[in-house]
């Protein structure tokens, strides 16, 4: 996945580069430092995989209400407790959506590094917040993968199982697991 570099006016800008440098960073933010760039990319590209996974929710609930609405009729004179087997079935359903929920929340909840002054002396924060980028750019292509498996699907009945498998394929767990351990180096 490769991203926009934007160039920094300021490396250019001869005797007026210390002023605005000086303004800058007395603000405490440079908008063109790669490093804050790379920052806002994560966070860009994590909301962009949480609104990924919205869809397969709402897809999964779409398949859940509709999958209720044929399967597990009100109670009857004749047959006063639904079918077992619908039960679960719906029950699945519920699960796999509460499964994509939580890795949604996940995602979008995760940590950045911060920009903190202390720490940017001891450690090169561009390698790291690139590593990050990078494995992002692997979890939206798991992800993808996931929505168009999840949003192809349009049987209840073996929905639930197919998105349990579409989430145990592990390619989306493997790159949230790479991205966390690029994390926990820094902590």
């Amino acid at each position: 996945m490769e991203l926009k570099n934007t160039a920094n006016p300021i490396d250019t800008a001869g005797p007026v580069k210390q002023v605005l440098s000086n303004l800058f960073y007395g603000w405490g933010y440079n908008f063109y430092r790669r490093e804050n760039q790379l920052r806002a990319d994560d966070l860009l590209i994590r909301s962009k995989l949480s609104g990924l996974l919205g869809e397969c929710r709402a897809h999964v609930a779409a398949l859940d209400a509709a999958f209720r609405r044929e399967h597990l009729s009100p109670p009857t004179r004749e047959h006063p407790f639904p079918d077992p087997a619908a039960v679960a079935a719906a029950q699945a359903l519920q699960r796999a959506a509460q499964q994509i929920e939580a890795l949604e929340t996940e995602i979008r909840n995760a940590s950045v590094p911060e920009m903190d002054r202390i720490h940017q002396r001891h450690r090169d924060e561009r390698v790291t917040l690139e590593q990050l980028v990078a494995v992002d750019g692997d979890l939206v292509l798991a992800v993808m993968n996931l929505r168009d498996g999840v949003l192809a699907l349009s049987d209840g009945t073996t929905a639930a199982a197919e998105i349990g498998r579409l989430l145990a394929a592990g390619d989306i767990r493997s790159s949230w697991e790479r991205r966390e351990q690029i994390l926990s180096v820094l902590m």
